[in-house]
């Protein structure tokens, strides 16, 4: 089984010995999932002393968390030269690395489409241009099986060129013509990005173009000559103008020609706002014309302000709920959907609901009339529905709707009596995504994927109700073999948790099958079924088994499902996820000994609480980009922005109950631990790679096997080179077949 036992069973006598705070016994008992909580013994480095002060005294490998420290890459070095040896050195390595090579860098995969002006436009990466080209055609031309592409920027090449680790990052271009482009590029994959002008009709570089250095711009084209910017604008009367979670808190109007300490500012948040940074949103219809300019000022997580500039360029506050997400504008209408349940002139919304009242109803100087149910509310999900994409365009909305995480696609128009709707056609069982919208077309691109079902994309005009389909993508695997069912188990307070199996089809329901379960379970983020091939070609064509867990945490089922489990009740979570294994264990699928987890950033929490809490449901798990010492996140940039998420372990109350769960301190002696892969990135500037260092450090300490590697570009998102991600997802199927099927 590839574990380590380090120790005899521990006696009764010390076991009842150990009580109090955080470092309270846990008895042996079964949850309402059958799930069993084993005896244990207190976590040894589990602070007595749970400030700020007293996490940080206890914490006996704090030179990790520096980036790119002496010991800190020392210690990289030398477990990546362990990984290397223990995964390239397996004889699956050098296939799964080139199938995997093979399936990222196909030229026959779908080019993602996005209107460029009268074109389209997309970035791409193959074998050839694995940094990637930024490139356009026509419409007519992507609509041929002969596309002919033009570069407007060769990513490899400016690498070369400038002496850089180029990663791009996007492109913001000016409607309605979009010839002018704001161009982000990270070096080395980072979230903070440079940003410079670029001309699409001449495909150089603007001469008098804005230019912004290294950060973590909120930038929008407010004119030609004009951008909205919220960054570090550096120390202003001695004071910072960034949060503590390194996110701006001020926008400044910056003209052409100026620098960033000319720019003429026009809103202020506050140096402790929460979440993500403030960021300005400027409105337009398809003709180009502005509908109006928005600022979000986050206040945590998930909680913002909402205003309006007005002609004056005077900020507006709008009376909308904390909890929202603002949509886009559609005429003199403000398309958002509600997080919260929200009470608005008299009328009742439930949280989740999709609604587009006039935005001149949402101010403080408010049009007398009031607001009616038939004229705002555009679509109301049931308990188990969930408004997941929306586009807005001139006279329609098109969204996503997600029934039982199961998708669907819907088209509402305003009338006088209300919101009409009409479904586009979509299979059964799949999951529906919203591509690029051109408001002055009228038209938007949509894909459609399954588990076993490759993807297909669609371009929709919205005015004629016709319906296109372009590409197909060829299968990258042999789907005869498999099934997908979907299946409910029970959680710890009784709550119903789904879960999508992929199964061989001819499974013999013994328990033998080797098993990954996948799961997320944060930020409201949900994970309806998707085709991954290198999954199904690396692990489903020998023989795996692959579950995708929707617990909550995730937005499967709207707010509430997010929201259920937020601070203080984060550990129900855990037990759902805990609950999904116990689940399929019971019916035979698969076993403890044939079970592995997967989970990456927020995922990394599960995946560790998890190996942390039931090491006797497990004997794998990749924790990859991970957050793990829960109680100094806050510490580590960016982590202060997800306080709203997790809660504040500078608050007594919040850090104990963190402390129950924060895989880091609550590793103990003797546990039946399984051989596990943790797995970072040096450049991740979003989850500080310190989390995953030191949780393989204190594995070290305490005599339990595992896999460390940390690759040294490529960011948070992994994204930066194709070629690199091929030998990324061979490590991890590596690692999973030497535990679950050897």
């Amino acid at each position: 089984m590839n574990r380590l036992i380090l120790s005899a069973a521990i006696p009764a006598l010390l076991l009842a010995a150990c009580a109090g705070g955080p470092q309270q016994m846990q008895v042996p008992i079964l949850d309402a999932a059958d799930v069993p909580r084993p005896l244990l013994v207190p976590p040894p480095h589990m602070p007595s002393d749970l400030t700020p002060a007293g996490v940080r005294a206890a914490d006996d490998h704090l030179a990790l968390e520096e980036v790119n420290g002496t010991e800190a890459m020392a210690f990289v070095a030398g477990e990546n030269q362990r990984a290397l040896a223990a995964l390239t050195g397996d004889r699956r390595y050098e296939p799964f690395r080139q199938q995997a090579e093979a399936i990222l860098t196909a030229t026959d995969r779908i080019p993602g489409p996005s209107f460029l002006g009268e074109g389209i436009g997309n970035f791409w990466q193959d074998a050839a241009n694995p940094k990637g080209v930024w490139r356009r055609t026509t419409l007519d031309s992507y609509r041929s099986a002969d596309t002919r592409w033009e570069t407007l920027l060769d990513i490899d090449a400016l690498s070369r060129a400038e002496g850089k680790d180029w990663v791009w990052k996007g492109a913001d271009c000016l409607a309605p013509d979009e010839t002018r482009c704001l161009v982000y590029l990270s070096d080395g994959g980072k979230d903070a990005v440079v940003v410079r002008e670029f001309d699409a009709t001449t495909g150089l570089w603007v001469e008098d173009g804005f230019i912004l250095p290294e950060g973590k711009h909120r930038i929008e084209w407010l004119d030609r000559d004009t951008l909205l910017v919220a960054t570090d604008f550096g120390t202003e009367n001695g004071a910072a103008t960034l949060t503590e979670s390194g996110y701006p808190f001020i926008v400044k109007s910056l003209k052409r020609g100026q620098t960033l300490a000319q720019a003429t500012e026009v809103y202020r948040g506050d140096i402790g706002d929460g979440g993500y940074g403030v960021s300005p949103s400027v409105y337009r219809n398809g003709a180009g014309d502005v509908l109006g300019v928005l600022i979000s000022r986050p206040l945590d997580t998930f909680r913002s302000e909402t205003w309006a500039l007005g002609s004056d360029g005077r900020p507006d506050r709008l009376l909308l709920p904390e909890r929202v997400s603002v949509r886009g504008m559609m005429g003199g209408r403000l398309v958002f959907t509600v997080e919260e349940a929200w009470t608005f002139d008299g009328h009742a919304y439930p949280a989740g609901s999709l609604l587009a009242p006039p935005i001149n109803r949402l101010g403080s100087e408010r049009n007398a009339a009031l607001t009616t149910p038939a004229e705002m509310l555009v679509f109301s999900p049931t308990e188990r529905q969930s408004v997941e994409e929306v586009n807005v365009l001139d006279a329609e909305i098109a969204a996503t709707v997600y029934d039982n995480v199961r998708g669907r696609m819907t088209i509402f128009e305003p009338s006088q009596r209300g919101w009409r709707d009409r479904r586009v056609p979509v299979p059964e069982n799949v999951s529906v995504h919203l591509g690029d919208s051109s408001r002055s077309s009228g038209r938007f691109f949509y894909s459609v994927e399954g588990f076993l079902t490759p993807s297909t994309l669609s371009l929709a005009d919205v005015g004629t109700g016709q319906v296109e389909t372009l590409r197909a993508a060829p299968a990258r695997f042999d789907a005869s073999t498999h099934v997908v069912e979907q299946f409910e188990a029970t959680s710890s307070d009784g709550t119903k948790i789904p879960y999508f199996v992929t199964r061989p089809r001819d499974l013999v329901m013994d328990g033998h099958a080797p098993t990954i379960i996948y799961g997320y379970g944060g930020f409201q983020v949900s994970k309806p079924p998707a085709y991954i091939p290198e999954m199904g070609k690396l692990w489903l064509e020998n023989g795996g088994v692959y579950v995708n867990a929707n617990i909550r945490g995730g937005g499967e089922f709207g707010p509430a499902w997010h929201q259920s489990v937020l601070n203080e009740n984060r550990q129900l979570a855990f037990d759902d996820f805990a609950a999904v294994a116990a689940d399929l264990h019971r019916r035979g699928i698969t076993s403890p000994r044939r079970t592995g987890i997967y989970g990456r950033s927020n995922g990394g929490v599960l995946t560790s609480v998890t190996m942390t809490q039931h090491p006797e449901l497990i004997n794998a798990a990749v924790i990859e980009s991970p957050l793990i010492d829960m109680l100094r996140y806050h510490e580590l940039p960016a982590g202060a922005s997800w306080i709203g998420e997790y809660g504040d372990p500078r608050i007594p109350e919040e850090a104990a109950w963190i402390a129950g769960y924060s895989a880091y301190q609550n590793l103990r002696p003797g546990a039946d631990y399984p051989r596990v892969y943790i797995t970072t990135n040096t450049r991740d500037d979003r989850v500080h790679p310190g989390h995953a260092r030191k949780f393989a450090a204190r594995l070290t300490d305490m005599g339990y096997d595992h896999l460390y590697y940390e690759e040294t570009s490529g960011g948070h998102s992994n994204d930066a080179d194709p070629v690199a991600n091929a030998r990324r997802w061979a490590r991890h199927y590596v690692y999973l077949a030497q535990q679950l099927m050897d």
